[in-house]
Formats: C-alpha cells, sequence, structure tokens
C-alpha cells in the first residue's frame, strides 16, 4: 500500500488524537519519541495502546508508532507496551546503518509470538539521515529485512547533530548537507524497492508552499510526504495522486510501445525505455490508491 500521507500525532494528547480521525491521511504516526515530554511517556505508551485496540478497522486509515531510538532503553519498552496492539508500522528514527532495522525485526518478531500477532505482519520505515553515521550507510538497506517498506529522511535532527544553526541558506532553500541527504535517502529506497517518503514542511500555515514542496518532491521521485499537521494532509494527498491527465498520458505512452518497438515518437518527442517504465509506474500508483 502507497502511503502518500504520513500524519504525526502526539502519542499523550487525547485532543489531537481524536482530531486526527476527521483527516485523510494515508497513515497516523502516532508518536511515542519527540513529541512527547520524557514524563509523559508511560501515559502515551498506555494512550496509544488504547488507541490502537479501539481502532481495528485500518482499510483506509493505516496506524504507525514512532518509538524512541533503539540507542535508549525506551525503545524497547515502547515496544513491549504498544505491539499487543498490532499496529501497521513502526516508524524507526535516528538510526546509523541498516543493522538498525535488522535489530528491530528481530524484537517485532519476538513480541509478535508473545502477543499473538501475526508474524511479520509490522513493518517498519526508518528514518534513515537523522544521524551523521547514518549518511555512510544508506547503501545497505537493500534486502536488509522483509519489514522494510519504506525509508524517509530528516532535516532538522541532521542539524543539531552536526552543530549546524538552521538547515537553510540565505534563500531560504536547504543547505547542500540536507539536499544531499535528501536525494541519498531517495535513492536507497528505491535501491531497497520501497517506498521512497520525502519529510516534513515545518511551515504548516504555508499552504502554497507546501503544495510546491510536494509537487516537487514528486518529480523527483518520491511518492509520499510526512504531515505535521492535518491541515497539510489534503494538499499531500493531492500532489501524490496522478491527475486525469497523467494517466491519460501514461497509456498513450504504453499504447505507443505495444508494437515492441524499444524507441516510440509521441508528440513530437522521442521516447525509449525509461519512458515506459515511468508510465507504467504512474499507473500502477494509480491503481493502489483506486483498490482501496
Amino acid at each position: 500500500m502507497i502511503l502518500r500521507s504520513l500524519l504525526f500525532v502526539p502519542g499523550d494528547s487525547e485532543r489531537k488524537l481524536a482530531k486526527s480521525e476527521s483527516s485523510r491521511a494515508d497513515a497516523l504516526v502516532l508518536d511515542l519519541e519527540d513529541a512527547v515530554a520524557a514524563d509523559r511517556t508511560e501515559v502515551a505508551r498506555t494512550m496509544v495502546l488504547e488507541y490502537l485496540r479501539t481502532h481495528r478497522d485500518r482499510s483506509k486509515t493505516q496506524l504507525w508508532i514512532r518509538i524512541n531510538p533503539l540507542s535508549t532503553p525506551m525503545a524497547t519498552l515502547d515496544l513491549a507496551a504498544i505491539v499487543a496492539g498490532a499496529p501497521d508500522g513502526i516508524m524507526l528514527p535516528k538510526v546509523t546503518a541498516a543493522s538498525d532495522v535488522v535489530m528491530l525485526d528481530h524484537f517485532l518478531s519476538a513480541l509478535e509470538a508473545r502477543d499473538g500477532i501475526k508474524p511479520g505482519s509490522i513493518a517498519i520505515i526508518p528514518v534513515a539521515t537523522e544521524t551523521p553515521a547514518a549518511m555512510f550507510t544508506l547503501g545497505g538497506f537493500a534486502g536488509c529485512s522483509p519489514r522494510l517498506s519504506g525509508m524517509t529522511w530528516g532535516a532538522e535532527d541532521l542539524a543539531a547533530a552536526v552543530g549546524a544553526t538552521t538547515n537553510r541558506d540565505d534563500s531560504g532553500h536547504l543547505d547542500f548537507t540536507y539536499q544531499l541527504a535528501r536525494s541519498l535517502c531517495l535513492l536507497a529506497a528505491v535501491a531497497a524497492d520501497v517506498q521512497p517518503i520525502d519529510t516534513v514542511s515545518v511551515n504548516f500555515k504555508d499552504a502554497d508552499a507546501l503544495r510546491k514542496e510536494s509537487e516537487t518532491a514528486r518529480r523527483a521521485g518520491f511518492t509520499g510526504k510526512i504531515a505535521i499537521h492535518p491541515d497539510q494532509v489534503d494538499v499531500i494527498n493531492a500532489a501524490f495522486t496522478s491527475s486525469p491527465e497523467d494517466i491519460a498520458h501514461a497509456n498513450r505512452v504504453i499504447e505507443a510501445f505495444a508494437s515492441g518497438a524499444g524507441t516510440v515518437a509521441l508528440d513530437g518527442k522521442m521516447l525509449d525505455m525509461p519512458h515506459l517504465k515511468q508510465a507504467r509506474r504512474t499507473l500502477a500508483l494509480a491503481t493502489s490508491l483506486r483498490s482501496r
């Protein structure tokens, strides 16, 4: 299932959990990490487990959990508390390498067995660029775990980790280091044959900037984006949904190659195999969304 929009929701906020139910996000990511104060962690775990247990119908909206980093003792406590609720997936922050995904896979297998959850049913999406060390290991995720279903990246934690005062240049664009993180995450996800998911747009009141960011991300190859406010969801969904014009063009490209030729002419342009592959991808994504 392609997740166009993944909405972060603080796991300890009853009001925000309730409000998130009216959003049209493809996934809610109930947060046990940055959005929850340390003295509220136990409360958040209890609330998240209850939410999972009372929302069993995930046909329209999946329920994911962002746990604390595996480098902290809080991660295993998070997992021990919430796996019984059978979340659709775990978002793993601050990874350093694919070995973190492998370790999480082992933890999940043990807890699924403990709680009678279908083996292998809980997927994993790592936030793959939040530590400097991770930037040098992004090529190693392919084949690391059958649970790996996507990869996303983060610019805020990476900036803090390297001691940067900002991740933007004077014009407001991402500085080179964070452009590099974004590109490497995209390539790593595609190399691993999983979904590439773009990071958050922190200015949640600027819908036009969000639309431009989302459309740029889609053109680059990303197939979804994280939201931090319910108002962002519809903009993101629209940007990552193929338009009727996109689908019609993809069908025309496929029809043009029906003769078996390796190169064809269409609308005054020469097309070859990469264009056919892109057309098939467009239709596959559209079919995935229609099947929900």
